[in-house]
């Protein structure tokens, strides 16, 4: 859901539409006053662990790029990612991907319209492949979102999974480096797994980050085991909470419809009631 509708005067025609980006996610809850139901509003867990600092190299990579260079490569790689996910749903899906395969791009720059798959995003589906084959891991679930009421944050898990009878939640990046804020994502997604109740011990949760299109190996991927950072992810949340906390969805009015004769018809309906 990206948006919510909601009458706030019927009798003047005016709804509120709440738009919702990737920053926010929306739960269903019931008031427990009123017993109605409302929606809750969580910042992502992508948000959050964004505001962790970025350390040495990362400010080292930004000084040699510059702002407007290092600006565009970050585009180009959130727009390579959204589609090679959307492709990998399709594959764990039992669908066929082929080189000429159309995806929307759903991160900046948006386009408008489905986009042909590249070939670095082809190349990086090849070694998804590769290295689905040889793990063999038994799908449990993919894309599926998560909220944490407790800590008040929500995320999607690209692939949760079992990989030789262990419980794995599996992130996947089509970058070469593997920054601290990715494994405070994998971290907060295990914690708001764990309170859905299916998993009764937290430990029995592992993390794993899979890099695909890796140029440094042979293979094309790059399996990480990742350390459980729940702790620095709340560190980063103090953060998020003192730069961000104030914000919200954006709330506008609109009229429920729009017609260039709606002074006409106005006019009109005043004549017969005098």
């Amino acid at each position: 859901m990206d948006k919510e509708i909601k009458i706030v005067d019927k009798e003047k025609g005016i709804l509120r539409l709440t738009t919702v980006d990737e920053r926010f996610y929306i739960k269903s809850v019931q008031n427990q006053i009123t017993g109605l139901p409302e929606y809750r509003f969580v910042p992502s867990v992508t948000w959050i662990a964004g505001c962790y600092p970025k350390g040495v190299q990362f400010y080292k990579w930004l000084a040699e790029h510059g702002w407007d260079e290092s600006q565009a490569i970050k585009e180009a790689a959130g727009s390579k990612g959204s589609k090679v996910h959307l492709a990998i749903v399709d594959l764990l899906d039992k669908k066929t991907v082929e080189m000429g395969s159309k995806y929307y791009q759903i991160l900046l720059p948006h386009t408008g319209q489905e986009e042909e798959l590249t070939v670095e995003e082809y190349e990086c589906l090849m070694s998804f492949v590769s290295w689905f084959k040889e793990v063999k891991p038994e799908v449990i679930a993919r894309e599926i979102v998560v909220f944490s009421d407790a800590y008040g944050f929500a995320g999607t898990i690209d692939l949760f999974c079992r990989i030789g009878g262990a419980f794995y939640i599996i992130d996947f990046k089509t970058s070469q480096s593997i920054w601290t804020e990715y494994e405070l994502q994998v971290s907060a997604y295990k914690q708001a797994l764990f309170e859905q109740g299916e998993i009764k011990n937290i430990e029995d949760i592992h993390l794993g980050i899979l890099q695909l299109g890796y140029r440094r190996n042979k293979a094309g991927f790059k399996w990480n085991e990742i350390e459980d950072k729940f702790l620095l992810f709340i560190n980063a949340q103090a953060i998020w909470a003192n730069e961000h906390g104030f914000e919200q969805p954006s709330q506008k009015d609109y009229p429920l419809m729009l017609s260039l004769e709606e002074k006409v018809a106005v006019k009109e309906t005043i004549k017969k009631k005098k």
